[in-house]
């Protein structure tokens, strides 16, 4: 079995972000097997201009190498390689850093201008942790077809996808904004045989407000535990890592 923590923070909109990660990786590091962060979490979503100062070096986020000594870490963060600037999501584990994905898809329309202050992403890949092949992706990433069959033809045992989506479509019973990225996250369950770990923001940053609703997915395609909206929130789920692809899908044929 694995545990992992699903850790729903409202990170200020500057550098100074590391003592709530901190404080949290120390509170569940005896409990859980990872802990997981949100989308730009270490920076804060509306960057803008301040991105060129505010990205790091990969080198300048040694902390988590420490800290992963203990319990593998995922998060988000600007990072900075040469003259490129990516919106990435970083995993921590046994004082490694093993895996940098950089967002493919960038939005850029409405209130989203991503496109305009960091690089594109190439490609996406797999990576083996302690508890299995491992995939992490960043928010948009997910509304393309191509990112979902990459997924689907690597079949994971998790995917980690960290967001900051805001609330957006409110209706009588749900949130169209959810009701989408749940179809999208079951889906890829069901055809990658994941677990699909999601991981969204809270708070308000320039007239956006975060909705939260982090949660895990099976390989049915059922949201197995789901956080609170709008509040700050630690999650701690436990999940069947050793389940084989031929019991995955049997569930998901149930």
């Amino acid at each position: 079995m694995i545990k992992i923590a699903l850790a729903q923070i409202s990170p200020k909109l500057c550098r100074d972000n590391f003592e709530v990660h901190e404080s949290i990786v120390k509170e569940v590091k005896d409990i859980v097997d990872v802990v997981v962060f949100p989308e730009l979490s270490l920076n804060g979503y509306m960057l803008m201009d301040s991105v060129y100062e505010d990205a790091f070096l990969l080198g300048e986020l040694s902390i988590f190498e420490e800290l992963s000594e203990d319990v593998d870490i995922v998060l988000g963060g600007a990072t900075r390689e040469e003259h490129k600037i990516y919106n990435s999501g970083l995993y921590y584990s046994k004082g490694q850093l093993l895996n940098v994905h950089h967002k493919n898809n960038l939005p850029n329309y409405g209130m989203f201008q991503e496109a305009r202050f960091f690089f594109k992403g190439e490609g996406l890949k797999s990576f083996m942790t302690p508890f299995g092949k491992s995939m992490v992706t960043v928010c948009e990433d997910m509304w393309s077809t191509k990112i979902i069959d990459e997924i689907a033809k690597e079949k994971p045992s998790f995917l980690y996808v960290i967001a900051n989506s805001p609330a957006r479509g409110f209706g009588d019973d749900a949130l169209e904004i959810e009701t989408k990225w749940k179809r999208i996250l079951s889906t890829t369950a069901i055809l990658s045989g994941a677990y699909v770990i999601f991981v969204n923001r809270v708070g308000f940053e320039d007239g956006l407000g975060f909705w939260g609703g982090s949660c895990v997915i099976d390989p049915s395609g059922t949201i197995e535990k789901k956080a609170k909206y709008f509040e700050k929130d630690v999650l701690i789920t436990t999940l069947d890592h050793q389940i084989s692809y031929v019991q995955k899908y049997l569930l998901r044929s149930n």
